[in-house]
């Protein structure tokens, strides 16, 4: 036995992920627990971040005569 809840982990993928068979069975191990969302990866980015690095690194087009 593997110790792998296969139906489950299948469920979770092709239900939850949106993922086809094809796609489910590619992954690796560490690909499909990072994509479940284990591994520690910290949480997404919120608006005060975001304007936080806005205003750190603003989008600015520099135009050279030349």
């Amino acid at each position: 036995m593997s110790g792998f809840d296969w139906p489950a982990l299948m469920r979770t993928g092709i239900q939850g992920l949106g993922l086809r068979p094809t796609e489910f069975w590619a992954l690796s191990p560490v690909e499909l627990s990072v994509m479940l969302g284990a591994g520690g990866a910290s949480s997404p980015m919120g608006r005060a971040r975001l304007a936080e690095l806005s205003a750190a690194f603003p989008d600015t087009m520099e135009i050279r005569d030349e």
